[in-house]
């Protein structure tokens, strides 16, 4: 999708497009509102700034759309499923990104992935939302080592750690949206 049809969009399936990027309904829903934007680097601008100004409920908006660490994609299917694939920019890629953000997976051996399945369900269970690391370019052990550590964190420092890897994540699918 090029910048000019994201911006000739109708403010419904913008929405739904900048969903993609991020789950956060508030996020996506101003984002869709700030348009049309001159250039890729205002886009991103904005999108930093509204995240920002975002409460921990809609960080976790977010987070809850992604996919553990290691497992299939559990969101994309659903939304696929209600036809927004028909839509303009929304759909197919939704269920690619995570695939292709992981693929540092691939190569994990079985311990590895035992452990981060283990460290997933700590992770969740101490702090009350799923593992969520920027995994772009790490692979399966890098990550698993970052579990580890985050997981000696406080609650409130671990929420803002993941909201900036959230932002990361959006800012990558912001780049991969705009062709």
């Amino acid at each position: 999708m090029t910048l000019e049809e994201l911006n000739g969009l109708d403010a419904e399936t913008a929405e739904q497009v900048f969903r993609r990027c991020c789950a956060s309904s508030r996020w996506a829903r101003d984002m869709a509102a700030r348009r049309p934007f001159p250039d890729a680097g205002t886009m991103a601008a904005d999108a930093d700034r509204i995240w920002v100004t975002l409460t921990p409920a809609d960080w976790r908006e977010a987070f809850a759309a992604h996919p553990r660490i290691g497992e299939p994609d559990r969101a994309s299917g659903a939304r696929e499923a209600g036809g927004a694939g028909e839509r303009p920019g929304v759909g197919r890629a939704r269920s690619e990104w995570p695939a292709g953000e992981q693929a540092g997976m691939a190569a994990a051996t079985d311990a590895v992935r035992e452990r981060l399945a283990t460290a997933n369900r700590e992770y969740e269970a101490r702090f009350g939302f799923i593992y969520i690391v920027c995994a772009t370019g790490k692979t399966a052990d890098e990550m698993l080592d970052i579990v580890e550590r985050r997981l000696t964190h406080s609650p409130g420092q671990e929420l803002a750690v993941a909201a900036e890897q959230q932002r990361q994540i959006t800012r990558l699918r912001l780049d991969k949206l705009i062709s």
